[in-house]
């Protein structure tokens, strides 16, 4: 409904309340102002909109002012109301139901509208915090993913916001430090507060009320990445982030803060420079970009791909990729083919087992680098791999560039060489045909079942984040 509609109906309402306090009719009214009774029936009912001339004859006539007649508030409280349920009847949601409004007559109870008035609240909440289907939420990733790949995985505005913080704080270079960190969160009027006890549903919890970041305590294993996390806490306040209207936003919400924090662990002058001079000597390396900053050899690599396209010109990809062959990050820009599904999504699909990201598990020694070229549908590519565990298993990260540009890193001189034909499936995915014809009706394996799978994405304004606990967290800790 049209706020000049809802206006109306404030309108009509103040005109009732005033000619009932004065003890008239519609017919005694509109006899002293000229118009039919059934005239003013459609004024207070908010169907016709009354010349301003009759608006005057009305105060007049009801020995009020003017303005009180214009006023934007209700009355009294039963006005208020019948206009909230006739704005709620007016929704998309209710609309859809496809139930006829309720008809307000003097019969209907306040509680009655109060009680129908809390359903419309819990459908507008439920609205709200639609669940977010598997489908839903790669298909929101996907276009995420390629609005990305447009901007050469680059977003300026945020590198910018990323160098004024740190000037602001001090900090001239060298690997940001926790101090340097908490000055910024202070900047902000925030206080950095370690504790022991934060929801397992939550990385780290902002008290907006009282100036606090929660994050887990500073001796946890990793405890490194504390500063990343303060620094995406903070940047959800410097970006003016609401809370999210749907997956899609929660999505690219996820993505800023997450590049506001690369951006100040590997800020754009000093990260530039050095991979710049890097390239001039022809030996780029992860691991050097990622010693250089004191950050982790994934940070350091997606960190690569927002800066060597767009400032030194070299296209590449990063991978991350679990044990069993299946992706759960990537960014591209170098059109290396990529496995998808009907979607366009590629997260969760199995990557060839000739790509590096793979072969690299078999290596015996996996302290080191793992260089291989790969030749593809999509031409070669050179890339280099490190794989690591997790309490959830292997994973591998993988940077790497179109055969043109390996000249530039270290380890172009590797002898080690793959062909990959995917998505054909003669490549990896389908067996041997004497090992087919061997195996074929006498094998029968139990398959390991991904449970989210099955698993709709949590409810509520933060996907994931169990309400309960965190307002029960913030209470312990107010």
């Amino acid at each position: 409904m049209a706020s000049s509609t809802i206006e109306l109906t404030t309108l009509g309402h103040r005109i009732r309340h005033y000619r009932t306090a004065a003890g008239l009719t519609l017919d005694e009214l509109g006899a002293a102002v000229g118009v039919a009774g059934s005239h003013l029936s459609l004024i207070e009912n908010g169907k016709r909109e009354p010349k301003l001339s009759l608006l005057q004859e009305i105060a007049s006539a009801t020995a009020i002012q003017l303005g009180d007649l214009l006023s934007s508030e209700p009355p009294n409280r039963r006005a208020a109301l019948e206009i909230d349920l006739e704005r709620a009847q007016s929704t998309h949601a209710f609309r859809q139901l496809g139930l006829p409004p309720i008809k307000v007559t003097k019969g209907l109870s306040d509680e009655t509208i109060e009680t129908v008035l809390g359903l419309h609240r819990e459908l507008q909440r439920r609205e709200r915090e639609a669940i977010a289907t598997p489908e839903e939420a790669r298909r929101a990733n996907t276009e995420l993913r390629l609005r990305m790949r447009e901007r050469n995985n680059y977003l300026p505005d945020i590198e910018k916001l990323a160098e004024k913080q740190l000037k602001s704080a001090g900090h001239v270079g060298g690997a940001l430090t926790h101090r340097t960190v908490s000055i910024m969160a202070g900047q902000l009027g925030f206080e950095l507060i370690y504790a022991s006890d934060l929801p397992q549903s939550t990385r780290s919890i902002t008290d907006l009320e009282n100036g606090r970041i929660y994050l887990p305590p500073a001796s946890i294993p990793g405890g490194h990445g504390l500063r990343s996390m303060a620094l995406q806490a903070m940047a959800h306040r410097l970006l003016g982030h609401q809370p999210p209207s749907d997956y899609a936003d929660f999505l690219q919400q996820r993505l800023e803060i997450n590049y506001y924090a690369a951006s100040c662990l590997m800020p754009l002058t000093n990260a530039v420079a050095f991979l710049q001079q890097a390239k001039k000597e022809r030996d780029l390396a992860v691991e050097d970009f990622r010693d250089a900053f004191g950050v982790t050899h994934e940070a350091a690599g997606m960190r690569m791909t927002n800066l060597l396209t767009e400032h030194v010109g070299i296209p590449l990809h990063f991978l991350r990729v679990d044990g069993d062959g299946a992706i759960s990050r990537v960014f591209e820009n170098d059109d290396l083919p990529l496995p998808m599904d009907v979607t366009g999504a590629v997260e969760g699909q199995i990557v060839c087992r000739r790509f590096s990201a793979r072969a690299a598990f078999a290596e015996q020694n996996r302290t080191t680098e793992h260089y291989q070229y790969t030749d593809t549908p999509s031409g070669t590519y050179w890339c280099s791999t490190q794989t690591g565990s997790t309490a959830d298993g292997e994973f591998s990260i993988t940077v790497g560039v179109p055969f043109d540009d390996a000249r530039w890193f270290r380890g172009r001189e590797t002898a080690q060489r793959a062909t990959s034909t995917c998505p054909d499936e003669s490549c990896c995915r389908r067996p041997a045909d004497d090992a087919a014809h061997r195996w074929s009706g006498k094998a029968w394996p139990s398959a390991r079942v991904h449970m989210q799978m099955f698993t709709p994405l949590p409810r509520g304004a933060f996907p994931g984040v169990d309400d309960n606990e965190v307002y029960a967290f913030l209470d312990r800790h107010a």
